[in-house]
């Protein structure tokens, strides 16, 4: 089996380092795809007024800039679309192009756009979900990640599960270049091995308004020295695991940094909480990734 595929070194890898380094788990025409399916979406922004995404303010005020919003935490069961603080004005209108004013896109292109659909349950994840030995894999979330240049907003040290509880087994991202990641334009930086220090802070449902949420501890303190830069090739596919501290550096160079990214949570004997942001509903279900068709 090629490591296209899948194999015994990548749960090792995980298990040891907290994350594990696929190479050449797409092709390049397979990245060409999806970055054009990734442009097209900004081809079509909504009317509705613009939802920032970021992950500085919160971290420093210990609320949420972002996730409180409607729009956010309805975002589930849609294909939602959110800007860079510096896209825009005062006044919440566009200051650069449209191709260009995205943080990201989610949280369900894996069940509602046909390409990342396509990719998302392919062989090759499943494949690859058999290599790391999970019994009934299911995606709960996908987000397609721009990281646009000179705007691309920093993400500051966290980790998944913090956003996405599961007990006893964590949840594991499906990270994929689409560009070549670099130290310049915001690749990843990881803890190696902070995995193994437990859950530091959750992000949960407020028991007073379902609708918003608080974290249950002020934010940890990384220090620089813990991280080590992850410059991949497009087409890498980075898995990590849902407990390691991981971060990306604004991007400041004049390339973008384009990122197919999903997450991947174990049903069998597996609790996913209650208390997450995300839920599972009638029109966002969490479907095996082992039974579940390709194409729409």
């Amino acid at each position: 089996m090629s490591s296209r595929d899948g194999t015994e070194v990548e749960r090792l890898q995980l298990e040891r380092d907290g994350f594990a380094v696929v190479e050449g788990f797409l092709r390049d025409a397979e990245c060409a795809e999806l970055v054009a399916a990734g442009l097209e979406l900004t081809r079509h922004l909504p009317d509705a007024p613009p939802t920032v995404f970021t992950t500085t303010e919160h971290q420093v005020l210990n609320q949420l800039y972002f996730m409180t919003s409607r729009y956010f935490m309805e975002s589930n069961d849609k294909i939602s679309y959110f800007y860079e603080k510096e896209a825009l004005d005062d006044d919440g209108k566009l200051q650069v192009d449209p191709s260009i004013s995205l943080n990201k896109v989610g949280h369900a292109l894996h069940l509602l756009h046909p390409i990342f659909r396509c990719y998302t349950y392919s062989e090759r994840v499943k494949a690859l979900c058999r290599a790391l030995r999970l019994v009934e894999p299911a995606v709960v979330q996908s987000m397609y990640i721009y990281k646009n240049p000179g705007i691309g907003a920093e993400v500051v040290p966290h980790q998944d599960i913090s956003y996405l509880h599961t007990e006893p087994i964590p949840p594991i991202g499906f990270w994929i270049a689409l560009e070549d990641a670099t130290i310049e334009n915001g690749c990843l930086w990881m803890a190696r091995g902070s995995h193994k220090s437990g859950i530091h802070r959750r992000m949960i449902r407020s028991p007073e308004d379902r609708n918003k949420c608080i974290y249950d501890k002020p934010p940890p303190v990384y220090p620089d020295s813990s991280f080590t830069p992850l410059p991949v090739s497009k087409g890498t596919c980075v898995l990590i695991h849902g407990n390691v501290v991981h971060r990306s550096a604004a991007n400041s160079s004049a390339t973008s940094r384009h990122a197919y990214t999903f997450h991947v949570v174990e049903r069998k004997d597996n609790n996913y909480s209650e208390d997450n942001w995300l839920q599972e509903g009638e029109n966002a279900p969490f479907l095996n990734i082992y039974t579940t068709s390709e194409m729409l």
